[in-house]
């Protein structure tokens, strides 16, 4: 023991270095998990944001659809209606 070190004192400060390393190391490693955590909530967030564009473009192809039908049944009904008017009276 030179110039009054105690022991005990050393072997704190080596504890307490590996401690800290140990305590830092768990940091990154959760700093890490997290930020890959945070990547694939972003991919996810992409992937559904493009899924609910896709079904919009989609209900709007439908609702055109929808209304080319519907008018193209309005028409049709309006033809067999002229048609039944027009036909002459069976005896």
């Amino acid at each position: 023991m030179c110039c009054g070190q105690h022991p005990s004192f050393e072997r704190d400060r080596v504890n307490n270095d590996d401690h800290s390393a140990l305590v830092l190391e768990n940091l990154r490693d959760r700093l890490a998990d997290t930020e890959a955590r945070l990547a694939r909530a972003r991919a996810r967030e992409a992937h559904l944001t493009r899924r609910l564009h896709e079904m919009k473009r989609f209900l709007s192809v439908m609702e055109i659809l929808e209304d080319y039908l519907k008018r193209r049944y309005r028409l049709q009904q309006q033809r067999v209606a002229r048609l039944l008017s027009l036909t002459p009276p069976t005896l």
